[in-house]
């Protein structure tokens, strides 16, 4: 249904941003064929693969890369495919007979992307490392937290899946859309620590501009102003407040019931220590329900804090219908929407080895030869 319906793609089971590209192309209606590890099967990574969110709306087969008939496997399917995609440090896949080399000779018109944290070149490439440490890297770490504590981690979000798995989707499907003027395949080496730096540009711009500050928590951006920050209210809840132009700004500062003529200017940096101390100090008077119901429908740009639980009842997601139900997981809905192919979620996380007759059977391998290499260990059945 969605706009990649009938683009096939071969993912190299991983972590981080492998499994959250591998969502997004097959939220979008791609046909991808999750290979996963033998030591997936019996012994998953995860103490409950069904709930592995980002593993939806592909199948599953098990592959023994190790194993000769594996590894041909994995290049007699690669000829049929439109784009593969791998995880792995630098020169593990070449090592295993499955590199880009070997996937390009046998169909030169394929998408190979490459998905690592510090890149497929440079000192570091074949260093260890997780997201906070790309990230750190990037120069996007060092910015986020208060002034008086060290940077706080943004989840896994920049490095894993904002500049790694959305850069690597991003990346295939420009790869896709370039293969069908030029018929030749590529390689695409995206890396978490490019893809958190190239989030940071703007911020970069502002620097040069002289309206960025390197102290960690006194920016407009970051916390420090008292129009762009989060407050806590008298239940213990807590409300965020956007209100960055001239004009959100006034509304804000009136339904706060204060008269914008008795506090400092907007941008005057050096009272908003003291303003956002007011301010938190008249937020903390009423509850996060009642600041909605004075805030809510006003232009302050405001939302509330809300928790994960709280997220799919909320009226303007069921009113977008921005999670849906996978066998009884509510999740949030493939994005962006398009008007015509719309995406859907095909099916649950499935568990390792789950399709893996099923999916080679249907990707074209004879019946006989898929026994043959579930009885050699090359292919095994979850």
């Amino acid at each position: 249904m969605g706009p990649l319906a009938g683009v096939r793609i071969i993912e190299l089971a991983g972590r981080g941003p492998g499994p959250f590209a591998g969502m997004m192309l097959a939220d979008m209606g791609a046909d991808v064929l999750r290979v996963d590890h033998p030591e997936s099967g019996g012994r998953p990574q995860s103490p409950n693969p069904r709930l592995e969110l980002v593993n939806r709306g592909r199948r599953s087969a098990i592959v023994d890369l190790k194993h000769p008939d594996g590894r041909d496997l994995i290049l007699e399917l690669v000829s049929g495919v439109d784009a593969l995609f791998e995880g792995f440090r630098p020169g593990v896949v070449e090592r295993l007979g499955v590199g880009p080399d070997e996937c390009l000779s046998r169909n030169p018109s394929i998408v190979y992307a490459r998905a690592t944290g510090w890149g497929q070149t440079g000192p570091l490439a074949d260093v260890a490392g997780h997201d906070i440490n790309y990230i750190a890297l990037a120069g996007a770490l060092e910015p986020i937290g208060l002034s008086d504590h060290p940077p706080i981690p943004p989840l896994n979000l920049v490095g894993d899946y904002g500049g790694g798995g959305a850069m690597l989707a991003f990346g295939i499907v420009c790869g896709l859309l370039e293969v069908q003027r030029s018929k030749q395949g590529q390689i695409i080496d995206a890396a978490m620590m490019d893809g958190a730096s190239l989030l940071m540009t703007m911020i970069h711009g502002r620097r040069e501009m002289g309206v960025w500050k390197e102290t960690r928590g006194t920016n407009y951006l970051d916390g420090g102003a008292p129009f762009y920050s989060a407050y806590e209210t008298l239940d213990g809840k807590y409300i965020s407040i956007g209100s960055i132009e001239d004009e959100f700004y006034a509304t804000f500062v009136a339904a706060l019931g204060l008269d914008i003529s008795d506090l400092p200017p907007q941008w005057d940096r050096s009272s908003w220590p003291a303003t956002k101390a007011r301010i938190a100090e008249i937020i903390r008077t009423k509850t996060r329900r009642e600041w909605e119901e004075r805030m809510g429908s006003r232009d302050v740009c405001f939302a509330p804090v809300l928790a994960l639980g709280e997220l799919a009842d909320h009226p303007h997601h069921q009113e977008r219908g921005s999670f849906v139900d996978i066998d009884g997981i509510k999740q949030p809905a493939p994005m962006p929407r398009f008007s015509r192919t719309a995406p859907e979620v095909s099916r649950p996380p499935a568990m390792p080895g789950e399709h893996s007759r099923e999916a080679l059977l249907d990707w074209g391998i004879e019946p006989e030869r898929v026994d043959r290499l579930i009885a050699a260990g090359a292919v095994i059945e979850g």
